[in-house]
């Protein structure tokens, strides 16, 4: 089988899942094409099975905003015809799915699939924005094939847009093996003294992220534990939460890292995850999270709870319930055996639900259903 994949190449979710597919595709056999505005940045390995292929845009002064999409549905027919793929995996519908439709009219007689993987917000914000609407609608009912990373979004999608075509769940899977680095008390301790604890927090930072909720609830907690809150990522609203530890005077507690490709030896150190995400359709952070046996407190929003089980896996709180999530990190951390319980769990649900083994031949199943159908 030949596959291309097409993704978003920066520090996200849906980039992330869509590059670690392909590399698992690859180990097995399978020749994939990247075809991207830049190579994904966790496209970090030589495979003999795996291609990439940049689409460059044409920068005119005629056009204000370079039209990607017109590119991107170029190079895709390219590659599609010239490397001779049975099919076209898009992650994120605007504009990839779109672009690969454009790609399939001007491959009229060339027999290949497209399948597209609805992530989140190109549905929950993007595509349901009326000027987007429409369009999506009709790129998702012009694919071969469409999956959804949880029963949330599946059901989300069907609501806003009234699709008629079926959509596969197949969820997210942990994006890396499990490591613990030798010099793991000796990384910690550049954070924390013995008696202290570490909270992380890893996103882009946009508004539906809710940063500024992290850095109430550090104020909440600071009163009664020692922490050091970890801010992993960066994106618009970094300057808010950054100028809200000046006015609270923790500046020396929370620790804005920026953009970390290393999130293995971060999370090996953390205590306590927290996502306050106001929409998280998966939440891929508390999935990785959950992987090394960290307890997870999050929102109740979307497709969380799927992944993250309220009073198992960690604490599941309503969207900006500040002496919610306060009151769930203190509990944890006060409790040494509930933390170890929480983490275990954890762990072994990530395993048994998430675990990359499980969920890639799902992908394999369904890419053979498509291309059978």
């Amino acid at each position: 089988m030949k596959i291309g994949i097409t993704c978003y190449p920066t520090y996200g979710g849906s980039g992330v899942v869509a590059t670690e597919l392909g590399k698992k595709l690859a180990d097995q056999g399978f020749e994939v094409h990247f075809i991207s505005y830049a190579l994904p940045y966790r496209l970090n390995i030589l495979s003999s099975n795996i291609f990439f292929h940049e689409v460059e845009v044409l920068q005119y002064p005629l056009f204000e905003y370079p039209p990607y999409s017109l590119s991107l549905a170029s190079k895709m027919a390219e590659v599609i015809e010239y490397q001779n793929l049975d099919l076209l995996h898009v992650h994120y519908a605007i504009p990839h799915a779109t672009s690969a439709f454009l790609a399939k009219q001007l491959l009229k007689n060339k027999d290949f699939k497209v399948i597209t993987t609805l992530h989140g917000t190109d549905i929950t914000l993007l595509g349901s924005d009326p000027s987007y609407l429409k369009i999506t609608q009709f790129s998702i009912e012009e694919s071969s094939g469409v999956t959804a990373v949880s029963e949330y979004l599946k059901n989300e999608t069907l609501r806003v847009f009234g699709i008629k075509k079926e959509i596969e769940v197949i969820p997210n899977f942990i994006p890396f093996n499990i490591t613990t680095p030798i010099n793991r008390a000796q990384l910690r301790r550049q954070f924390v003294d013995d008696d202290e604890f570490i909270i992380t927090h890893i996103s882009n930072f946009r508004p539906v992220k809710r940063i500024t909720d992290v850095i109430l609830t550090a104020e909440k907690v600071l009163k009664k534990k020692k922490i050091k809150v970890l801010m992993v990522g960066d994106g618009p609203d970094r300057f808010k939460a950054e100028e809200q530890c000046r006015e609270a005077k923790i500046c020396d507690r929370v620790l804005f890292l920026g953009k970390q490709e290393n999130i293995k030896d971060i999370l090996s150190i953390t205590d306590v995850a927290i996502l306050p995400s106001s929409s998280e359709s998966f939440g891929l952070v508390a999935l990785e999270s959950m992987a090394y046996g960290i307890p997870v407190v999050s929102t109740n929003t979307g497709g969380l709870p799927e992944v993250n089980i309220n009073g198992e896996t960690g604490y599941t709180v309503d969207v900006g319930d500040i002496d919610g999530f306060a009151d769930a990190v203190l509990e944890i951390i006060s409790n040494r055996d509930l933390a170890s319980e929480l983490g275990q769990k954890a762990a072994q649900i990530s395993r048994d639900n998430f675990a990359a083994e499980k969920i890639i031949p799902q992908y394999i199943n369904y890419y053979r259903k498509i291309l059978g159908g």
